[in-house]
């Protein structure tokens, strides 16, 4: 109960100023078509003859009166509808918005653009987008068609039934910035004697509801987009975590029995490939967080495999190493060269009798390191060239670790063989785990 009167009193409260206003207004409007009237008459009572009969220049005036009165407060009830209140902007005929896009100017005026075109009725639409402006004319409704004044009303018998819009985007530094003028076809002192039946008001209303909508729908598209991306990032890095965790088994059997056999005919041999082989897992256990490797870390796991290979392959396969110290602290994602080291070694190198030589060169200049694994075998044949997944996954780890800042390429090397260099930005592992 108490909050309910609380309400009334409220309603009660806020009704006074709605009655003011709302007299205020029919009293402007009644007194400037009175001065007309007073004018007309004026100008009748000069005219030879006709200005001797005063009463139909006193019934017109009144009906005019009574007839503006009540489209004044006919008037007032549609914007009280529209509006839902009854203020100096809502009974305004001209509407002025500001309104803040927070895109580009370019792309607010775009949206700014299919906001107008949307409206009802409307036509003549004039964009110019070296200029950010956009005009239009709009077909006022007609909203008392069934009204009992119809086209008795005064205040509707010189208005022009059409409202004009234009929008103007003052670009920012990333955002558009909407200046929205809403207004009758008419100059500026037919205000005194003329309403718009707030069809102005529901125009810039409109229009600012779409914009909102529209900056809404692209928030949520960006949303979704970053989710869905996030989503993917998140499943590729599960995928190649364990990629990272997954030590090829034939490899691992070969191994293993190169060694078995070795034990028997050659144990220093045999403890050396288990040695390497020791390295070669403590590098390869799967992490438990996805912090970055180093360039160094990845070339200790990349030479014990060769190493191992080097045992079982014996003089056909030949290693040269030229990595300088100072960048082997660069942080690179776990595996990736590793990956770079078996292709070579499985499509360049095994398929020949002869084998060949493994070259793992680094270098860096303009901030980026460069790391190649290449090699002098088969070269880029259909029949060697595998299913591309290795590389397919080296090039989708770049770009969700370096978001397209790194890439991969892969060309022939000279005379024969293959050459893949990955690009990654010079970022040292210390100054990382600083940061």
């Amino acid at each position: 109960m108490a909050s309910g009167a609380g309400y009334a009193r409220s309603q009660s409260q806020a009704g006074g100023p709605i009655v003011i206003k709302s007299l205020v207004f029919v009293l402007r409007i009644s007194l400037a078509w009175l001065l007309a009237v007073v004018l007309f008459s004026a100008l009748w009572s000069e005219l030879p003859g006709l200005g001797r009969l005063e009463w139909p220049v006193a019934l017109a005036g009144t009906l005019t009166m009574a007839l503006v009165v009540a489209g004044a407060i006919s008037h007032l009830g549609r914007v009280h509808l529209v509006a839902g209140r009854i203020d100096k902007e809502a009974l305004a005929n001209r509407q002025r918005r500001l309104v803040e896009i927070p895109l580009e100017a370019g792309e607010a005026f775009d949206l700014v653009e299919a906001a107008i075109r949307e409206l009802p009725g409307v036509s003549g639409v004039e964009s110019a987008r070296d200029s950010l402006q956009v005009r239009a004319l709009v077909a006022r409704e007609q909203n008392y068609d069934r009204h009992p004044l119809g086209r008795w009303n005064p205040l509707l018998w010189f208005g022009i039934p059409r409202n004009r819009i234009q929008a103007t985007v003052t670009p920012g530094d990333d955002s558009g910035s909407v200046t929205l003028i809403c207004e009758p076809e008419t100059p500026a002192w037919s205000d005194w004697f003329l309403v718009d039946d707030a069809t102005n008001f529901e125009n810039a209303e409109a229009i600012t509801r779409a914009l909102s909508r529209r900056v809404a729908e692209r928030r949520r598209g960006e949303k979704a987009e970053a989710a869905q991306t996030a989503t993917e990032k998140e499943l590729t890095v599960a995928k190649l975590s364990l990629l990272h965790a997954q030590v090829e088994p034939h490899f691992l059997y070969n191994t293993l029995a190169s060694a078995q056999l070795l034990v028997r005919s050659d144990p220093p041999r045999a403890e050396e490939m288990l040695g390497h082989l020791i390295q070669y897992l403590r590098h390869s256990l799967p992490r438990t967080d996805d912090e970055l490797s180093t360039l160094g870390v990845e070339l200790e796991r990349a030479l014990a495999y060769l190493e191992i290979l080097r045992i079982r392959m014996g003089p056909r396969l030949a290693v040269q190493v030229d990595v300088p110290e100072s960048l082997r602290t660069t942080t690179l994602p776990p595996m990736m060269l590793q990956t770079l080291v078996e292709n070579a070694i499985k499509h360049g190198l095994e398929p020949r009798t002869a084998g060949g030589t493994v070259w793992i060169r680094a270098r860096r200049a303009d901030g980026m390191v460069s790391i190649t694994v290449a090699d002098d075998g088969e070269g880029l044949s259909t029949k060697n060239s595998g299913t591309g997944i290795g590389l397919k996954n080296v090039r989708e780890r770049l770009r969700l670790v370096y978001a397209g800042e790194a890439s991969l390429a892969v060309v022939a090397n000279f005379p024969t063989g293959v050459a893949a260099t990955i690009i990654v930005p010079a970022h040292d592992a210390k100054e990382t785990a600083h940061v």
